[in-house]
């Protein structure tokens, strides 16, 4: 039960994260001129706003992101409203679905993280998941409102009323930073600052002399070398995920476009193909994220087991 309730409140958390990106003036509304292009443009880079409250814009892309949050919490509460200890129906789903990525956590990261990343990375996964789906749903993208020509007719709409969450870089970039800032405190957590610090600029092996002075050089410029790669991890996640979704739901747009007539027929393969490829990036994004945490978090085995090897040799003589 305390997973489940860690999974709520991660949910929430990444959902309403795109909130701080979409302040009024942020990245989320289409430049000047970009409305009319749209037509000829495609899905546009841009998720197109749909209310305001204040200097916050909800925008069709966090309709998604709300809309699959809340399904997902109603649907964890109802499956685990009567746990029974045979589990059945939609208690039997979410706990093979836990389990199972229990399972597979435990065996990447070990299972002290894993028990204590858990709902981070479980809650990342379902949820880029299921934002990943539904996008694909009929009518996300092809639903909304535009602007009438001069015979008063309609060919075009300018402005969907739903768009993928994950076809926003706005969400994309705001997990990647909800992930940033929880590695900052595991690595904390794990290391201390000093061992953070040592983790990331000291020298590795055993040296001495000369060789040791030279190895401290070589381990500050590398871990100089460190920070800028983990400077920039936020920006590789981010676009990795928002770059496959956006592209696969372009290459729809243009299925469904390409022969007048058969709009309807030839995105159907490529529907399947979608559906590969948006389970495959959100193991992706969970498997990079876990995987950074694993290598600041682990220790040097040398190290740690050092004193071990010692007294045994000690116990030979």
């Amino acid at each position: 039960m305390r997973t489940f309730l860690l999974f709520l409140v991660g949910v929430l958390g990444i959902a309403f994260a795109p909130l701080a990106f979409a302040a009024e003036g942020h990245a989320v509304a289409a430049p000047a001129g970009h409305a009319e292009h749209a037509e000829k443009e495609g899905i546009p880079l841009y998720a197109a706003p749909v209310a305001k409250f204040g200097p916050l814009v909800l925008t069709n892309s966090m309709v998604i992101t709300w809309a699959v949050a809340i399904l997902l919490i109603i649907g964890a509460q109802l499956a685990m409203r009567n746990v029974r200890m045979v589990p059945q129906g939609a208690q039997n789903f979410w706990e093979w679905l836990v389990e199972g990525l229990d399972d597979f956590l435990g065996g990447i990261m070990g299972a002290d993280l894993a028990r204590k990343t858990f709902w981070f990375f479980a809650t990342l996964f379902i949820l880029v998941l299921a934002t990943n789906w539904a996008g694909l749903i009929p009518g996300v993208g092809s639903i909304g409102w535009g602007h009438p020509d001069e015979n008063g007719h309609f060919h075009h709409f300018t402005t969907s009323l739903l768009r993928g969450a994950n076809a926003d870089l706005n969400m994309t970039l705001a997990m990647s930073l909800v992930f940033f800032a929880c590695w900052i405190v595991w690595a904390l957590q794990a290391n201390g600052p000093g061992g953070f610090v040592m983790h990331i600029f000291g020298p590795k092996g055993d040296t001495t002399g000369i060789m040791k002075w030279g190895m401290i050089v070589v381990f500050l410029a590398v871990g100089v070398l460190e920070v800028v790669s983990i400077a920039f991890r936020p920006v590789s996640l981010s676009f990795r995920l928002y770059g496959n979704i956006f592209a696969g739901e372009n290459m729809l747009e243009t299925m469904a476009t390409l022969v007048p007539g058969f709009g309807w027929l030839i995105p159907i393969p490529f529907y399947f193909m979608e559906l590969l490829v948006g389970m495959v990036q959100a193991l992706v994004f969970m498997l990079l994220t876990a995987v950074f945490t694993l290598l600041i978090c682990s220790h040097d085995e040398e190290h740690a087991h050092e004193p071990a090897h010692g007294h045994a040799g000690e116990h030979k003589h």
